[in-house]
């Protein structure tokens, strides 16, 4: 079963370990940097959508953050 606390600690580790700031992927991604922050600190989940953007911005596998390749 997909584990909510391994997505966030997924994303967390996609943007530190991508050349981009978490405002620059807020921007990319057309939400505010707070949002990111959010998302990374675990008080919410980024809409599909968003979570779209922020895979496409840092160039990510879905499968692989939504812990597809897990099972």
């Amino acid at each position: 079963m997909i584990n909510l606390e391994q997505i966030r600690t997924k994303l967390k580790e996609a943007i530190s370990q991508s050349e981009l700031t978490q405002k620059e992927v807020a921007e990319k991604t057309g939400v505010k940097h707070q949002q990111i922050s959010c998302y990374l600190n675990g008080k919410k989940m980024p809409s599909l959508e968003t979570f779209a953007n922020i895979c496409a911005v840092l160039d990510l596998d879905a499968n692989e953050i939504l812990c597809i390749a897990d099972y």
